[in-house]
């Protein structure tokens, strides 16, 4: 006797078994997207973030999930993905284009938003979604005097982001930095406020280059702790210019706002860091991350921001959700990474480094006893201006001649090794 009896159905009873769950699963798609019967955006024009430049004007919003519903008829913000509702009025005597891909290098093609929402069986239905995304992506070229308005989709940041709008017209940039509320995900505070306060508040404007390579000189080689008395990592960058500027250069980059617990332990001019940024590699894998403060100086009246870079023990094979980052004991490599990062990031314009005047070489724990860090004790100092600058455009500028003795050393090293 067996011991597993087979039951035995009739053709038809399998026949109805399959057209009832190809029934369930068209119903359930049905239900992801319903065409919209009207689209309205003067709800997002009336609360979107303006720029204007050189007779362009900008407007853009994120969308809300109850605006996906409405406009895009399904929660696009639940499939990770954010639509930004961006207006280009152009008052000029060219043609402009927008290059997505400076707003998000991984941007989405609304094919790839819709695919998500489409239903089982429904060919008819299917077109009319993919028609529908269509006709609301934001299109090129803008005409002169035309007014153009159309989403695009970007991958998510929270709180605030940092879009970046790049248009082109006939051998003429015009770039545009916004900071966008994410509607879904902000509270009744500016994030951004604190670094905003500390920019506006009135403090010294140094006019000459040499005085001002003095001032930084004299600002704190590194943090401490809340009660100043443990020496924490080394401020090893200083960023000269406007926060767009810096901003953009950061967001091509891909450096995101990510604070954690160990960020608030680092304190400089009494406060913790004013923003913290992390770059993330390949896979979600974390890297250098960034905490800036305000300086309690300007330059020819930009803003001056001191910077601790550097990355995890582990680097990229570090535990990304660990809210305790140990500082890599090389931190010059981070601050060499970072340079060259920003080399590329179209926004650099000039590059020196300098000394501080109360500096070490070694750091080692004062309880502990272990060593922390090593490093040449030099700061790298960039300067940033309005993108986009070429490679060959990056001025050096002759503080210290630490480029000079980098390629004198590479030589001997190269020299010795034929030997």
């Amino acid at each position: 006797m067996p011991l597993i009896r087979y039951t035995s159905w009739p053709m038809a009873e399998w026949k109805r078994l399959i057209m009832l769950v190809m029934i369930g699963f068209s119903l359930s798609a049905c239900a992801t997207w319903q065409e919209p019967k009207e689209i309205n955006a003067s709800a997002l024009r009336a609360r979107a973030v303006i720029a204007r430049e050189k007779g362009v004007q900008v407007r853009a919003a994120v969308l809300s999930t109850e605006e996906s519903k409405r406009l895009l008829g399904a929660n696009v913000n639940a499939t990770n993905i954010l639509p930004i509702w961006i207006e280009v009025d152009n008052a000029t005597t060219q043609t402009l284009w927008l290059l997505r891909a400076g707003a998000d290098p991984d941007y989405f093609s609304p094919q790839e938003v819709a695919w998500p929402f489409r239903a089982l069986l429904q060919r008819e239905k299917n077109q009319r979604l993919n028609e529908h995304f269509d006709k609301l992506e934001f299109r090129s070229p803008i005409a002169p005097g035309e007014s153009r308005n159309g989403i695009i989709f970007v991958n998510p940041q929270y709180q605030v982001l940092l879009l970046t709008v790049d248009l082109i017209g006939q051998g003429e940039f015009f770039p545009f930095t916004l900071f966008l509320p994410v509607p879904d995900d902000v509270s009744d505070t500016d994030v951004l406020m604190p670094i905003k306060r500390f920019i506006e508040t009135k403090k010294p404007n140094i006019q000459k280059s040499d005085q001002f390579r003095t001032a930084l000189e004299k600002l704190p080689y590194c943090a401490t702790n809340a009660a100043g008395a443990r020496v924490g990592d080394p401020m090893n960058v200083v960023l000269v210019g406007e926060l767009d500027d810096i901003a953009a250069a950061l967001g091509r980059l891909k450096f995101r706002r990510v604070e954690k617990v160990s960020d608030s332990a680092q304190r400089l001019f009494s406060r913790p860091p004013d923003v913290v940024v992390r770059k993330t590699g390949q896979g979600s894998m974390p890297a250098n991350w960034m905490r800036i403060w305000v300086a309690p100086l300007r330059y020819q009246n930009q803003p001056v921001f001191l910077v601790q870079t550097g990355r995890a023990i582990g680097g990229r094979f570090s535990e990304s959700d660990s809210s305790d980052s140990k500082l890599h004991p090389k931190v010059d490599e981070a601050r060499n990474l970072l340079i060259q990062d920003m080399s590329y990031s179209g926004g650099l314009a000039k590059l020196g480094f300098l000394k501080p005047s109360a500096h070490f070489t070694a750091c080692t724990d004062m309880i502990s006893g272990e060593p922390r860090y090593f490093s040449d004790g030099l700061r790298a100092v960039m300067f940033f201006e309005s993108r986009p600058h070429d490679l060959s455009d990056i001025e050096t500028l002759d503080w210290h001649p630490y480029l000079k003795h980098q390629g004198s050393d590479t030589k001997t090293q190269s020299s010795k090794a034929h030997q």
